[in-house]
């Protein structure tokens, strides 16, 4: 008699159990145990060789053409893909709610209907008027532009066949549902079902499909993790509600790279592309004034010219305040205690602000040779030179090491005007400072 196989198993490693547990016990995911196998089921069962229906071919005789990259029209989106989408490609499009998702997937469909293909704008979030109205706004009104409010699989892959576009866009996958799978939308395994079906029509039909994902509370893909492994290209859009600004980047991509980053800014006419983003992250004053640096930070290939601001007050409190805006607050604080010990430079009486111009967030060590800088100007009233750019690590010894990507910075930095750079040529903080013009 035939016996009964464990009941359930997790979808992300494979771990087994004979009853339903939140949690998985071997890779600790919540919600990924779901039920496998039926009574009955034999334990034994062998697979028959298939009749093949496409011969394999030898790798040297396969053309890499029908793979080669289409633009999009965005340059900054064909830059983060590596040069536009690929016929048949997976790509899943992630982001927090309201960062600009679906205004700049609209964009690029309406560019690709522009260039004479048809497009298939498939909505399980909004009605159709809305998404018109937001067309409207943004000038995104094409005849070769179709929408299409459904929260049916079947009736998405019929609108698919019907319309037979050049792209498709799902927005968004979580909220797609299958009545051949058990399971609430938005469950592992209804997003598993959509994914996989967008994903074999996009292979079979060589149309590139993207996808929208929603995220969870630490920013990471919901649902399961096999979903961004069965896509080819996992992109994510983010940005800070205070700012207009919003930076994409992907975090897998099998046809590019992963570490080009895309800029863009949003605003009342819907979100445009910005080639050069140099002016957004620096102050237009053109006077010197104290408590100010530049540095080149790098996002992924490309440089990006960074103002940080300090400023350095008598505390009027016996714990002195360390508030801080777009740099890391424990480096701000490792920092200030170099300095004060090193270059024996009084601040625990004072309080300090760090911030950043243009709510861009500094998370490298290339940005400490600058944060030090604009903190000793501040705390003696003094200007840096107006030309002035700084990048370097700091260590506890008070040393200046060098960054990656020096060459790169140094070319940006140069390109826009600065004329002196200060780096690991300034073997210490307090050559550095000297260099600067900020002797005692």
């Amino acid at each position: 008699m035939a016996k009964t196989l464990s009941a359930y198993a997790c979808t992300e490693c494979g771990w087994q159990t004979s009853k339903w547990v939140g949690r998985c016990g071997g890779c600790q995911q919540w919600g990924t145990v779901e039920e496998r196998a039926r009574a009955g089921a034999s334990l034994a069962r062998t697979t028959v060789a298939a009749v093949v229906g496409r011969a394999a071919r030898p790798i040297t005789e396969l053309s890499g053409d029908a793979v080669a990259h289409r633009p999009t029209g965005i340059g900054e989106l064909d830059r983060v893909l590596g040069g536009g989408v690929v016929p048949g490609a997976a790509i899943l499009f992630s982001g927090e709610p309201g960062v600009g998702k679906s205004t700049l997937l609209l964009d690029a469909a309406a560019r690709a209907a522009a260039a004479g293909a048809r497009v298939l704008y498939a909505s399980g979030e909004e009605s159709t008027g809305q998404i018109r109205m937001r067309a409207e706004r943004t000038g995104a009104l094409h005849e070769t532009l179709y929408l299409a409010s459904e929260t049916d699989l079947a009736t998405v892959l019929g609108h698919i066949e019907q319309v037979d576009p050049a792209l498709v866009i799902v927005d968004s996958v979580q909220t797609l549902a299958s009545d051949q799978i058990d399971g609430g939308t938005g469950g592992p395994a209804q997003v598993r079902e959509v994914a996989a079906a967008l994903i074999r029509v996009a292979k079979e039909r060589g149309t590139p499909v993207i996808l929208v994902g929603h995220v969870t509370k630490d920013g990471s893909v919901a649902g399961p993790r096999l979903l961004e492994h069965l896509v080819d290209v996992v992109c994510h859009f983010e940005g800070d509600r205070q700012t207009s600004l919003r930076f994409l980047r992907t975090l897998k991509n099998r046809y590019g790279p992963t570490d080009e980053v895309g800029c863009f800014e949003m605003g009342d006419g819907g979100i445009r592309e910005v080639p050069d983003p140099s002016g957004l992250f620096l102050s237009r004053s053109e006077s010197p004034v104290s408590g100010t640096c530049a540095t080149v930070a790098l996002e992924g290939r490309r440089a990006l010219p960074v103002e940080v601001q300090a400023l350095v007050a008598k505390s009027s409190t016996p714990n002195p305040r360390r508030v801080t805006s777009g740099v890391d607050p424990s480096r701000v604080a490792m920092i200030l205690a170099v300095i004060e010990r090193r270059l024996k430079v009084t601040l625990h009486d004072q309080d300090v602000y760090v911030s950043t111009v243009g709510g861009v967030k500094l998370t490298e060590p290339a940005a400490d040779l600058a944060i030090a800088l604009a903190v000793i100007s501040a705390s003696m009233d003094r200007p840096l030179p107006l030309r002035l750019a700084a990048f370097g690590e700091i260590s506890l010894a008070g040393e200046v090491r060098p960054v990656a990507g020096g060459a790169q910075r140094s070319g940006e930095a140069s390109r826009l005007g600065y004329t002196r750079l200060l780096g690991s040529s300034s073997a210490t903080l307090e050559q550095a400072r000297i260099d600067a013009g900020l002797a005692r």
